[in-house]
This record gives C-alpha cells, structure tokens and sequence, in this order.
C-alpha cells in the first residue's frame, strides 16, 4: 500500500490543524493506521493509532485532549485532527500501516512539516 500525508504548514501556537493520510495501491485490509512524528533530534514516536475496521483509538499522552484521530474508509484516509498546538508539536508526521496486528509499523508517507511558532 502506498501512503501519502497532507495539511502540514506553519502555524502559531494555539492554533488547531488537520492532517490527511490516504492510502492506495490495493485493496486497503490492513488492521490497523498510526500517526508517528518526529522532531529535529529525536526518534520517531508514535503519536495515534485506529484500528480500520471497529475504529479503537490510541492517543499518546503527550497529546491526549487536544488530538483526535478518525477514518473514513469510504475514502481510504485516516485524519488527525490537532487542537491547541504547542511548539513541542512542531515535527514531520508519518502515516504508516499495521498490517496484521503485530504493531509493525510499515509502509511510510513521506510525512508532512508542521511548525508551531510561539
């Protein structure tokens, strides 16, 4: 499956954004999608993850109250909606899939720029 982010810009703290994750390439089975992130320095961590089919949700805590993630499976496309930004979100967002459960993350975007200024 192929993976492809969206919506990541500059914006000031505070402010609230929405990225979109669509997936394509073949029939999207997979068990489950992730948010990740990484920031200047650091490891990539996981940020949010939705399992495809009953849509159960895992939010870090470092964003719990102010990140929502969904998807549409019509569409194919996972979203994270981020509320009251903070600098310490500034990062690139990876979409990635687990295939099977086994929270092996694969299949990366490219990822997408957020900046957060204060």
């Amino acid at each position: 499956v192929r993976l492809v982010e969206s919506g990541g810009r500059l914006v000031q703290a505070g402010d609230s954004l929405s990225l979109s994750c669509v997936a394509s390439g073949r029939t999207f089975d997979s068990y489950a999608l992730g948010w990740f992130r990484q920031a200047p320095g650091d490891v990539r961590k996981l940020v949010a993850s939705i399992t495809w089919i009953t849509g159960r949700t895992f939010i870090a805590d470092a964003v719990e109250g102010r990140f929502t993630i969904s998807r549409d499976r019509a569409k194919n496309t996972m979203y994270l909606q981020m509320n009251s930004l903070k600098p310490e979100d500034t990062a690139v967002y990876y979409c990635a899939e687990d295939r099977d459960g086994e929270a092996d993350f694969r299949s990366w975007g490219p990822g997408t720029q957020v900046t957060v200024s204060s």
